[in-house]
Parts: C-alpha cells; structure tokens; sequence
C-alpha cells in the first residue's frame, strides 16, 4: 500500500508542537494594523491550538 501524502497546504498553516498538539496563527493579522481597535489586535494576537474536530481533520491532512 502506498504512503499517505501530506496535504502541502495545510503543511503551510499548520505546525505540531512536541506533545503532538497542533498549532496555527490567527487570522486578521496580515495587514491594516491602525485601523483596529487595540482590542481587537489583541485578540487575534499571536498562536492558538487546535482543538477538536479541527485538531482532527488537521491532523489527518498531516498525515500523523
């Protein structure tokens, strides 16, 4: 049987940290910085896990 590939796409988005917990970058940071509120830029600041069905389907597109 062949081996299973691993989705290139979500080999960009996504990493799995050492305890096999899998890591993406929020959305809403990429550009127009002044025009959100310091709220909202603190919201989306930064690394989240995955959790779920999400941490699932990601982790099958990994192939782990």
């Amino acid at each position: 049987m062949p081996k299973q590939k691993t989705h290139k796409g979500a080999a960009k988005r996504f990493k799995v940290s050492g305890s096999g917990k899998i890591s993406h970058r929020k959305a809403g940071r990429v550009h127009n910085r002044h025009k959100k509120t310091g709220r909202r830029w603190r919201r989306v600041n930064g690394e989240s896990t995955l959790k779920g069905a999400n941490a699932k389907r990601a982790s099958r597109l990994l192939g782990k």
